[in-house]
């Protein structure tokens, strides 16, 4: 891929600058940077998704899915084999209950994941990953990991980090703002 197209930059620029001008004069205030943030941030989820549902088609993982494969081939490596619960999974990854149980058996559909009792508590499920759900993730991970890293090429890695440093501190400054806790975070997903 070349770098970023000027003409197009030159097009979302004037195109954010027009759409400026009208929340300003709606609102009747200069300052609407924090709509524009919060859009832009909306905008870049919805593109990234799409790009990383059409490149991942051919491993029929989601980016969803894939996201659990790689918090389960984490936490084996840290605790070992046990498992984790679909609660667990559904806070790292700040989705509802239900999401995280379609994309569950979405998993096992596929022999990625597999379900167990919890020896200690009959009442809980432990999720963990089969031996074929660990070779796809060891096998796809280096290439899904390039293709995001290239996706950020256009940006420097100094840039990177310092976009990652505000996204933290952006990310902070909207959870104690609206008074929320990060559990308040995953709750409303």
């Amino acid at each position: 891929m070349g770098s970023a197209d000027p003409k197009g930059s030159d097009h979302l620029h004037a195109r954010r600058a027009f759409w400026r001008s009208k929340l300003k004069e709606l609102v009747g205030m200069d300052d609407t940077t924090g709509v524009e943030i919060l859009s832009m941030i909306r905008a870049l989820t919805r593109l990234c998704e799409f790009v990383e549902s059409q490149h991942s088609a051919q491993a029929d993982l989601s980016a969803p899915r894939w996201g659990l494969l790689m918090l389960l081939l984490a936490h084996e490596r840290m605790s070992g084999p046990k498992g984790v619960t679909p609660t667990t999974l559904s806070h790292f990854q700040g989705v509802s209950r239900n999401t995280i149980s379609s994309l569950l058996r979405g998993l096992e559909e596929q022999g990625y994941i597999e379900r167990t009792l919890d020896p200690h508590d009959y009442r809980v499920f432990r999720i963990r990953l089969t031996d074929a759900g660990r070779e796809v993730v060891q096998s796809l991970a280096p290439q899904r990991v390039a293709f995001m890293n290239q996706l950020a090429a256009d940006l420097s890695l100094a840039e990177r980090e310092q976009l990652i440093g505000l996204l933290e501190k952006l990310h902070a400054s909207i959870v104690a703002r609206a008074g929320l806790s990060l559990e308040d975070c995953h709750e409303t997903s």
